[in-house]
């Protein structure tokens, strides 16, 4: 046989095996979505035909980036259930809160992504199990009192005033303020504070250190999707060894939490030898000393790593979130200017009754119901989680509205799906509202069913910390500026991956004569 025919054979069969080899791989496919979309408990759940078959359909929202309108639309076409994955469906029922999030069950294995900065950190957020969950969140629960948070008020008050400063340099220079900057340096460094005693300073320096906030942001997009595919993550940016060689992308905020456990750890031991002597002030009592001291009296209960998997945790969960309400706040209220205007009206008699503190106080913050009606209805109407929260169905299986599932499926429930519900907040629920919550009894009905920080076991811990900071600025810079958007007609932007943060709407502030 010449060269050429040899040539030409192999040529012929190489061709002939690709084209047998691809006809396998387009029939598995077929079968394997024909098996997923039919041949399951689910065939009868409505949503997208994408969805059914994959998760690529959760990814494809993700990069679009507005989950959540996208869910509302699907449960106002579709009702109590919608399919969005193979084995997942999204729940918007008025018993599904008590029987998903209320009840002790595992959660969903998405979670698991917020093992920081590696898998070895598993924290109360990425815990799966209900009873290894309930156990960690004992461990930190003193340091998310809300009567240890207060004991902080000096740090954050100080915090609050150079915040100020900052806006007030804005001003001064003619700039116009960008709040998506300035709200999450502050709630970085309010977390570092509380957490650690140790402020990231991006407050004092006015800038985002080591692009650590800029990555962080770009790295939301990643977590969201590769929570759907955990062992990639794990071989990628969740590798241990990048966590050993200070590689990750937010390194700031990771080396500032290794640095203040290593510099407290190191206070602490010294306390023991005889020779050295005691630091000339003891470690503030912060969430991290109540953790230490925690380990220290009951080393059986806690490790090392899940000190500083709950620093991290708190760091990563507690800043996105609060700038995205404290923006929210603003913004809706500088766009329903009667509110807004009420809302001042409020501030100022309290102001001239002498119950406000030059840096408003979370007491007298709490005693202010316009405020808090604000408040609340900012958790309604733009809760910072955007995605679903899922839930595993256990043995024995779930009924909702008649329906049963099976042990083993995925429930979620979106937040912004229960918040934008008619049956729930009323016939308005599209609207910015604050003087539903004004009513009492009416808020008593609605209360169930607001869920920004979720509910039962696996409530956000941090809710007290968000709340304090939140009713504190929300006080203060109402009362102490005039905030007008630079361009009114231009709406804000933002992405839904987990959180939904907002960014792109420059204010013009002036300092207001009541607040200084």
């Amino acid at each position: 046989m010449q060269l050429s025919d040899l040539l030409t054979w192999f040529h012929a069969n190489l061709l002939a095996s690709f084209s047998t080899l691809a006809s396998i791989v387009l029939a598995s496919f077929v079968l394997v979505a024909v098996k997923r979309r039919y041949f399951t408990s689910l065939r009868d759940i409505p949503g997208p035909w994408l969805a059914s078959v994959s998760s690529l359909w959760q990814v494809y929202q993700l990069i679009k980036g507005h989950t959540e309108q996208e869910m509302i639309r699907l449960h106002r076409k579709h009702g109590h259930f919608v399919r969005i994955s193979e084995n997942e469906v999204s729940v918007c029922h008025p018993d599904a809160i008590r029987l998903l999030l209320q009840a002790n069950l595992a959660k969903g294995s998405w979670y698991s992504i917020f093992s920081l900065p590696d898998y070895h950190y598993v924290n109360q957020m990425s815990e799966l199990n209900p009873q290894r969950h309930i156990h960690k969140s004992r461990n930190i629960a003193a340091g998310y009192a809300l009567s240890n948070i207060i004991k902080s008020e000096p740090q954050v008050d100080a915090l609050l005033v150079r915040l100020e400063e900052q806006l007030d340099r804005s001003i001064a220079s003619g700039q116009p303020v960008e709040f998506d900057r300035w709200f999450n340096y502050f709630a970085f460094d309010v977390v570092g504070e509380v957490t650690f005693s140790s402020p990231f300073d991006f407050l004092a320096t006015g800038t985002d250190i080591r692009h650590a906030i800029a990555n962080s942001r770009a790295l939301a997009l990643y977590i969201a999707i590769m929570g759907h595919y955990v062992w990639l993550h794990n071989l990628t940016l969740g590798n241990p060894l990048l966590s050993h060689l200070g590689l990750q992308p937010t390194s700031h905020i990771f080396d500032t939490c290794l640095a203040a456990i290593d510099h407290r750890q190191r206070q602490s031991q010294a306390k023991t030898p005889a020779h050295t002597p005691p630091p000339a002030a003891p470690p503030r009592l912060d969430m991290m000393e109540r953790w230490l001291t925690t380990r220290q009296q009951h080393p059986e209960r806690m490790a090392e790593s899940e000190i500083m998997g709950a620093c991290v945790a708190n760091v990563g969960a507690g800043a996105d979130t609060t700038s995205a309400t404290l923006q929210a706040f603003v913004y809706h209220l500088i766009r329903h200017p009667q509110y807004l205007a009420r809302l001042r009206q409020e501030l100022d008699e309290a102001q001239a009754r002498g119950e406000l503190s030059p840096i408003v106080s979370y007491a007298e913050a709490t005693k202010l119901p316009y405020l808090q009606a604000c408040i609340r209805e900012t958790y309604r109407y733009h809760p910072a989680t955007g995605t679903g929260l899922p839930r595993v169905v256990p043995a024995g299986g779930i009924t909702i509205a008649d329906r049963h599932f099976s042990e083993g499926t995925l429930l979620s429930i979106n937040p912004w799906v229960y918040h934008r519900n008619a049956k729930f907040f009323g016939p308005d629920c599209d609207e910015f509202n604050p003087e539903r919550w004004l009513d009492v009894d009416r808020a008593k009905q609605m209360d169930p069913f607001l869920i920004h920080w979720s509910a039962g076991y696996n409530q956000c811990p941090g809710r007290n910390l968000a709340h304090f900071e939140i009713s504190k600025v929300a006080a203060c810079l109402v009362r102490d500026y005039e905030i007008a958007q630079v361009d009114s007609d231009a709406p804000w932007r933002f992405e839904t991956h987990f959180t939904a943060v907002p960014y792109g709407w420059p204010c013009w502030l002036r300092r207001r004569a009541v607040g200084k």
